[in-house]
């Protein structure tokens, strides 16, 4: 199951936006919208129905390599100008600049936990409610109003802290609870918002 469904950034996902990389998914139960990669496995299996059934993993992935080598060195694509090969496209197309990392690998520990050792161990995303659940503790206090924005999490044995993934801003830190202890409150009484009550004006 994809756990960025669950509000839960993945390792990959984690990887590739520290790269400055924007990972997407398709929508559920619209296969379309993987169309272009399932066409690519239908073209790659029957060429494999053709090979002869390989006896060890290893003999599969020459298989595998060889297909590779001439769907992209002596095809001719379709879909470019003069049906050149895509090995050919790509040689002709100047190398793109690597985007920059949108934090540091390692983010700058707030001022009072300069002097430790936090290392980034996770991104999440904060909940419609302002929370952020980690290690089974729901921490309640980075606020709803970065309902949706992506944090990095950094940690140590006492002290948590949470980092904007897309700035490298240090937004809010707290010591990390007591054994037992599931939810740090962000100081308001959990459930909805009472709507204040409009007392009645007196009878005149």
């Amino acid at each position: 199951m994809n756990p960025s469904r669950r509000g839960i950034v993945g390792h990959l996902v984690d990887y590739i936006t520290r790269l400055g990389v924007t990972a997407i998914t398709g929508k559920p139960y619209t296969p379309t919208t993987q169309g272009k990669n399932e066409r690519f496995h239908q073209t790659l299996f029957r060429s494999l129905d053709k090979q002869p059934i390989a006896s060890t993993s290893e003999e599969r992935q020459t298989q595998v390599d060889e297909f590779d080598r001439i769907y992209n060195s002596e095809r001719p694509h379709q879909g470019l100008p003069g049906h050149v090969t895509a090995q050919q496209a790509w040689d002709m197309t100047s190398v793109a600049e690597p985007h920059r990392p949108l934090v540091p690998a390692y983010p700058s520990p707030s001022p009072v936990t300069a002097a430790g050792a936090l290392l980034p161990e996770n991104t999440r995303r904060v909940t419609v409610s302002g929370g952020v659940k980690v290690k089974g503790v729901e921490f309640q206090m980075i606020g709803s109003h970065l309902a949706g924005t992506l944090v990095t999490i950094a940690r140590d044995e006492a002290t948590i802290a949470f980092y904007d993934v897309t700035t490298g801003e240090f937004l809010i830190e707290h010591p990390w609870p007591e054994p037992g202890v599931r939810y740090v409150s962000n100081g308001r009484p959990r459930g909805p918002r009472k709507t204040p009550q409009t007392q009645p004006s007196p009878m005149s």
